[in-house]
C-alpha cells in the first residue's frame, strides 16, 4: 500500500457479481436507489463505489448486508433499455474499503479509502508470478472455458496485482471466493492464494475427466448391448421367431410383478430373469431357469379364499355327507368358532386315524366344502424319497419341486385344505426319510418358513389346513405323531351303515350303472342282510362293492329283457348275489368248553377272536399255534402261570401240569396276531378246559392279565366293541380302567350291550363261566 485517500462516492450494491480492478464489464441496473446512485455518479467525476451483497436474494440491502471491501469504478456508458432497466458499462479502477456509510433520500454514499497497487515486482513476486502463469497455462489447457487469446493476454501482464486480478476473474469461483481474493491487499499473499486455487481447480478438472470417461465407457457399453440386441432381434425375425426372447421375457417380468412375491424373493427371481435373458436359447441352463421362473410365478404367494364362517351351514354340509363321526365334526366346528372370534388362526394339523372304508378322504372333502376352501390331495403311500417332499435341487436333470409345492400350485391359494393321504405308509431307504422331511411341513412353529430345495425361497404354509389320514398309527414315527392332533374314527354301527347305504352308496351306484329308482329297488331288510351276511368290516367299502354287484345283476336282467324292474328283498337276495359269506348272531351256536371269544384290534378295525384250549395226556408241555407274535405268546405263558398259582382256589388239580400237555390255538393261522389284550381270554379258555365248565357264548372279553391276576387297561375299546356288536355278542368284559372309554361308543350300541368292568381275573371267570 503506497497511498491512502478518503473521498465520498455513491454506492451501487451488486447481486451475484463482482468486479476486479482494470476489468471492463456491462451491468444491468433496475433498482431505483441503484439508478439514482448512477445518476449522481454521472454528475460527480463519473465514479461509483461497487460492492457485493452478502445475500444475493435481498432486494433492498442494508449496510450490514454489504461486504467491507469493494471497487472504485468509472462509469463509461449508461443506456436505458426498452424494459425500463439501464445497461451500464463500468471499468474497475482501485480496491477500496468504505469507512462511513451515509443514507440519502434517493441513494446511499460512502467514504472510501482507495489503495494503489505497486507497479514493480521484486524477485519473490517474479517467482510467484511465473509459478502462477505456469499453473494458469495448465489450467487453461485442461479447461475449455479459457481461450488461447485470454491466456496470451494474461502472460503479457507485468504488474503482479493486475496479473493476480486477471487470473482470479477467469477462475470458476463463487462470489464469496472472489470476494476473498479481492480482500487480500498483500500482493504475495494474493499470488500464493491463487496458486493454491489453481492447483485445486486442476484436481477437480482431472476428477471430472475421469468421471466423464467412466460415463462415456458405460454409455458405449450400453449402446453396444443395444446394438447387439437389435441385431439379435433382426436375426430372430429372419428365422421366423418374430419376437424372440424379448416378448417372452417381457411376459415373464409382467407375471413376476403381478404374482405378489415377497420383496426378497421378487429381487432374486428378477436376477434369474436377467440371467435367462442374456443366455442363448440353445444353452441347457436356459431351459432350467425358464422352468424355475414358471414354477415361482405359478405358486400362490398372496391369493387366498375367504373362510365360510357360517357354522350352521358348515354343520349342515357335514351332516349331509356323513353319518356319525361326531368327534370330527365337533372339532371342525370348534375351529370355525375360534376363527370367527379371532379373525385369524393358524391352520390346525389333524390326523384322521381309522380302518379303511370309514370315509376319511371323503370327510376331508366335506370339510373343505364347509370351509369354502380349495381342496388338494396328495397320496404318500409308498413314498420313500425325501426329495418327494422337499423337491430336487436344480442341479439335477429333471429337477422339480416336492409334492407340497406342487399341491400348492394345484390349489391356487395360500390357504387350501391339504389332504396328506396314507401318511402311515411312507417308508425310507438310502435316499432319505420322507417322514423326517414332513416334520417341518406339519410343525405350526416352523412351516411359515418352509424351504423347498427347488424353489430355494422360504414359503409360508401356516395358513394351510393340513389333514392327514392313517390306518395304523404305530407305523408313524413319534416326532411326526407329536405334531398332529389325532382323531380316531373307529367305524360304523349297523344303523349308521344302513343309513349310509340308503342315502349315499345305493343312489350313487344306481346312477353310475345307468339305472333309475323305478328299475331297481332294494328294501331296507335286504340292505341289513348285506351288512350282516356279506360284509364284515369297520367301513363301508365292501358294502359299496356288494351294492354295485346288485346293480350289475339288475342291469343285466333289464338289458336282456328278463325283467323290466327288480326289487331286492331278504327272500331273493341269495338268488341275486349268491350264498351268504358270514354267519351273523352268536359267535358260537352253543356254550362250549375251552373256547373263549376275545376282542381284537387290527389295522382294519376291531374283530372277534376265538381262542381254543385243548388238553392231552402229557407232562405239562405248552404248545401255541395260530401265527402268534411274541407279546401274545408271553400273554399265554403269563395266563398259564396265573392259573397254576390259583389252581386250588379255582378248583383245579394243582398238579395238572404234570398230567396234561396244553395246546392253545387261535384260528385263522395265516393272519399274524399280537398284543397283550388277549390275556383274560386265554385265562378263561384255560380254566374252562381244566374245570370242564362251558363258557357263555354271548360273552366277549378283552384285557391284559398279570401274574397276580390283575386286569390292566387296553386300547381300541370302541373298535373292539363295534366288532362285538357286529358278531352279535351281548356282554362285554373289559378292564375297570377303561370305563372312561365307554362314553366314546355310539349310544345305539351301548343300549344293546352290557358292559362288565373287572379289575382281576377271578371276576372274569365268575362272569364268563357257567355255574
Amino acid at each position: 500500500m503506497t497511498e491512502k485517500n478518503k473521498t465520498y462516492y455513491p454506492v451501487l450494491p451488486l447481486r451475484g457479481l463482482l468486479v476486479y480492478p482494470t476489468m471492463v464489464l456491462h451491468i444491468d441496473v433496475g433498482r431505483e436507489r441503484s439508478v439514482a446512485a448512477l445518476d449522481e455518479a454521472m454528475l460527480r467525476e463519473e465514479k461509483v463505489f461497487l460492492v457485493a451483497q452478502r445475500d444475493m436474494n435481498l432486494v433492498q440491502p442494508t449496510v450490514e448486508d454489504l461486504y467491507d471491501v469493494g471497487i472504485l469504478a468509472y462509469v463509461k456508458q449508461m443506456v436505458k433499455l426498452p424494459n425500463g432497466t439501464f445497461r451500464v458499462l463500468v471499468e474497475g479502477l482501485q480496491r477500496a474499503i468504505w469507512d462511513e456509510y451515509e443514507e440519502r433520500e434517493m441513494y446511499d454514499e460512502v467514504s472510501v479509502s482507495a489503495y494503489i497497487e505497486p507497479v514493480k515486482a521484486d524477485q519473490e513476486d517474479e517467482a510467484l508470478m511465473r509459478t502462477l502463469i505456469h499453473n494458469f497455462e495448465k489450467y487453461s489447457k485442461a479447461s475449455k472455458s479459457v481461450s488461447e487469446e485470454t491466456y496470451k493476454s494474461v502472460i503479457d501482464i507485468e504488474e503482479p496485482g493486475r496479473l493476480a486480478d486477471m487470473v482470479a476473474s477467469h477462475l470458476p469461483l463463487k462470489v464469496s471466493g472472489k470476494q476473498e481474493i479481492l480482500e487480500i491487499m498483500d500482493i504475495k499473499e494474493r499470488l500464493e492464494t491463487l496458486i493454491g486455487r489453481l492447483y485445486n481447480e486442476q484436481e477437480i478438472l482431472n476428477l471430472e475427466k475421469k468421471i466423464s470417461m467412466r460415463v462415456k465407457n458405460a454409455m458405449e457399453r450400453t449402446q453396444k448391448e443395444f446394438y447387439l440386441r437389435e441385431q439379435m432381434k433382426a436375426i430372430q425375425t429372419e428365422l421366423g421367431d418374430k419376437e424372440g426372447k424379448t416378448g417372452e421375457v417381457a411376459d415373464l417380468k409382467k407375471r413376476i410383478e403381478g404374482a405378489g412375491l415377497p420383496e426378497t424373493t421378487k429381487n432374486n427371481v428378477l436376477k434369474e430373469l436377467d440371467r435367462y435373458e442374456k443366455l442363448p436359447t440353445q444353452a441347457p441352463e436356459s431351459g432350467v431357469i425358464r422352468n424355475y421362473i414358471e414354477w415361482i410365478v405359478s405358486i400362490p404367494w398372496s391369493k387366498s379364499t375367504e373362510d365360510t364362517l357360517d357354522i350352521k351351514k358348515s354343520e349342515q354340509i357335514l351332516n349331509r355327507d356323513h353319518e356319525g363321526l361326531e368327534s370330527v365334526k365337533e372339532r371342525v366346528l370348534e375351529y370355525l368358532a375360534v376363527r370367527q372370534l379371532t379373525k385369524s388362526l393358524r391352520g390346525p394339523i389333524l390326523c384322521l386315524a381309522g380302518p379303511p372304508g370309514v370315509g376319511k378322504t371323503s370327510l376331508a372333502k366335506s370339510i373343505a366344502e364347509s370351509l369354502g376352501r380349495n381342496f388338494v390331495r396328495i397320496s404318500l403311500g409308498g413314498v420313500r424319497d425325501e426329495s418327494e417332499i422337499r423337491g430336487h435341487r436344480r442341479t439335477y436333470v429333471g429337477a422339480m419341486p416336492g409334492r407340497i409345492i406342487q399341491g400348492m400350485k394345484k390349489a391356487g391359494t395360500i390357504n387350501p385344505l391339504f389332504l396328506l393321504d396314507e401318511i402311515d405308509k411312507m417308508s425310507n431307504d438310502f435316499r432319505g426319510d420322507p417322514s423326517a422331511a414332513m416334520l417341518e411341513v406339519l410343525d405350526p412353529e416352523q412351516n411359515n418358513t418352509f424351504s423347498d430345495h427347488y424353489i430355494e425361497e422360504t414359503y409360508d404354509l401356516s395358513n394351510v389346513l393340513f389333514i392327514a389320514t392313517a390306518n395304523d398309527l404305530s407305523t408313524i414315527p413319534g416326532p411326526l405323531r407329536d405334531r398332529m392332533e389325532i382323531i380316531s374314527i373307529a367305524g360304523y354301527t349297523e344303523i349308521e351303515k344302513l343309513s349310509i347305504a340308503k342315502n349315499h352308496l345305493l343312489p350313487k351306484q344306481v346312477k353310475e350303472h345307468g339305472l333309475t329308482k323305478t328299475q331297481l329297488q332294494v328294501k331296507d331288510e335286504a340292505i341289513v342282510d348285506v351288512i350282516r351276511y356279506y360284509t364284515r368290516e369297520a367301513g363301508v367299502r365292501s358294502l359299496e362293492r356288494v351294492l354295485a354287484n346288485i346293480c350289475r345283476k339288475a342291469a343285466l336282467q333289464i338289458v336282456s329283457g328278463t325283467k323290466k324292474r327288480l326289487t331286492i328283498t331278504s327272500k331273493n337276495i341269495e338268488e341275486t348275489i349268491g350264498k351268504k359269506k358270514f354267519r351273523y348272531g352268536q359267535a358260537e351256536v352253543e356254550n362250549q368248553i375251552g373256547v373263549a371269544t376275545g376282542l381284537a384290534y387290527t389295522t382294519v378295525g376291531g374283530d372277534t377272536l376265538q381262542i381254543e384250549v385243548s388238553l392231552s395226556p402229557g407232562n405239562g408241555k405248552l404248545q401255541l399255534t395260530g401265527k402268534l407274535g411274541d407279546v401274545m405268546k408271553e400273554s399265554a405263558q403269563t395266563a398259564l402261570s396265573f392259573v397254576r398259582s390259583k389252581a386250588e382256589k379255582i378248583g383245579i388239580d394243582p398238579n395238572f401240569h404234570e398230567k396234561f400237555d396244553i395246546h392253545i390255538h387261535v384260528p385263522e393261522g395265516a393272519v399274524p396276531k399280537d398284543g397283550p389284550s388277549a390275556g383274560i381270554t386265554i385265562v378263561t379258555a384255560l380254566v374252562s378246559a381244566l374245570t370242564k365248565r362251558p363258557i357263555r357264548r354271548e360273552v366277549g372279553m378283552t384285557g391284559e392279565v398279570t401274574l397276580r391276576g390283575r386286569v390292566l387297561p387296553i386300547g381300541g375299546l370302541k373298535e373292539k366293541t363295534l366288532s362285538a356288536h357286529r358278531a352279535g355278542l351281548t356282554t362285554i368284559i373289559c378292564p375297570k380302567d377303561n370305563e372312561r372309554d365307554i362314553e366314546d361308543i355310539p349310544e345305539s350300541v351301548r343300549e344293546v350291550l352290557t358292559f362288565k368292568l373287572v379289575s382281576n381275573a377271578e371276576e372274569v371267570l365268575q362272569i364268563a363261566l357257567e355255574e
